[in-house]
This record gives structure tokens, C-alpha cells and sequence, in this order.
């Protein structure tokens, strides 16, 4: 274990170089100053600098590339994923618990975007979202499941929002929530088929601008996996 100053030492060095890319207005891709240089204009040694530069990569704001120099990252959530992963992975019960909350904050997410997603997709026509609930509705009346589907529906979904970390977050909840599903019960033929349904019924409220449609549809479409997770 790494003793507490140079901890310290690290940690504030970290947010030194963060401040740094603020300040300089530098986007994902960027290049950074090289280390002598961040080192002489932070006022720290290079072993700090070498090791915030180190964790910054592990959070993807910081790119370390052999031979190249550090650049700015991607500033993704897949570290989030990775910890939420790994938690539901350690959790009691086989996960179920982690996925009971994943699958309440991905309900939640999408209860919250009734508003601004009904209004901007009022009086639209969607032929593609509208191919991916028939595809959903063919696989569930055979008994096939429809997770790319689903995923890609709700995709479609977000991208008249216009808000990336929506984007970001709804697409991270689906990451953990797939890494957990496997250690549950398969979903009935019934329950799929509800699932489809409820899909169907949020792209019609989405199309006619009703928010309580949608936010009753919204309900329809946990149900089902919320049944399956309590052993309902």
C-alpha cells in the first residue's frame, strides 16, 4: 500500500493536470504537455506527475499512448461500467440485488425524459424504430429473445435528445444490466410478448406527444423483467 503522502501528492496532482485541461479549453483527443513540461508548470516531480497521469488513464480522462505522449480521453463511463460490473459480480444473491437497482434507474431514467422526449418526437413518423418493435414482436411470439433490438429501440429513442450523457448513462446501465441478466430466469413467451407490446405503446406516445401514455407505457415495459428479478 502506497503511504498517505504520496497519495496526497498524487491526488492533488491529479487535479492539477484536470484544472490544466480546463483551463486550456483541450477536448477528448488532445495532446498534453509532455511530462518535463506539466512537471515544470505544475510545480511537482515527475514520479507525481507520472502517477496522476496513470490514474487519470484508469477514469479515461487522461490517454497514455507508448512512444506518443498523454492526450485527453474519452471521458466515458465505461469505468463506471467496469465498477458496477464488478460490484454486481459480488453481490449476494447472484447480482439480482445490483440489477433490481440498475433496472430502477434505467426506469427512472426513462420516466424522466417523458417531457422533452414526447415533445420532440411529436408528429414524427419512425419507420426504423417502428421495423425493431415488429422484429421485437416476431422474436417474442416464437419464443426468441431481442436484447440488440431493444437496445438499438432505445437508442433511437434518446437520439432526439440531443444530450450525449443521457445518451452516455442510458447506455451504461444497459452494459451492466447485460452482464447481469444471464444469471436470471428466461422471461416467459408471455412476458416477452407483453415487453414487445409495451415497446409498441411507448413509440405510439412518443409519436402523439402523450406524456402520460408514455409514462404508462414506460411502467408496462419494467414489469415484466421487474417480475422476473422479485421471482414474481
Amino acid at each position: 500500500m502506497a503511504p498517505a503522502h504520496i497519495d496526497t501528492r498524487s491526488s492533488v496532482t491529479m487535479d492539477a493536470i484536470k484544472s490544466y485541461i480546463l483551463r486550456h479549453g483541450l477536448r477528448p483527443g488532445d495532446r498534453l504537455p509532455t511530462e518535463s513540461a506539466l512537471c515544470a508548470d505544475l510545480g511537482v516531480s515527475r514520479s507525481s506527475v507520472r502517477e496522476a497521469l496513470r490514474k487519470l488513464q484508469a477514469l479515461d480522462i487522461v490517454t497514455v499512448r507508448q512512444g506518443s505522449g498523454s492526450y485527453v480521453g474519452d471521458m466515458s463511463m465505461q469505468p463506471l461500467v467496469e465498477t458496477l460490473v464488478l460490484r454486481a459480480a459480488l453481490d449476494d444473491i447472484n447480482g439480482v440485488q445490483s440489477l433490481h437497482s440498475i433496472v430502477e434507474t434505467r426506469h427512472a431514467l426513462d420516466l424522466g425524459i417523458a417531457l422533452p422526449l414526447t415533445r420532440a418526437m411529436k408528429g414524427t413518423s419512425n419507420p426504423q424504430l417502428w421495423e425493431l418493435v415488429n422484429t421485437m414482436t416476431d422474436h417474442a411470439h416464437s419464443g426468441a429473445t431481442y436484447l440488440d433490438q431493444d437496445i438499438a429501440f432505445h437508442s433511437g429513442l434518446l437520439a432526439y435528445l440531443k444530450n450525449p450523457l443521457m445518451h452516455q448513462l442510458v447506455a451504461a446501465m444497459w452494459l451492466v444490466h447485460q452482464s447481469v441478466t444471464p444469471q436470471l430466469a428466461a422471461a416467459s413467451r408471455q412476458e416477452m410478448e407483453d415487453t414487445a407490446a409495451a415497446h409498441a405503446a411507448i413509440l405510439r406516445a412518443c409519436e402523439a406527444g402523450d406524456a402520460n401514455a408514455y409514462a404508462a407505457a414506460v411502467d408496462a415495459h419494467y414489469e415484466p423483467l421487474m417480475a422476473i428479478i422479485e421471482g414474481r
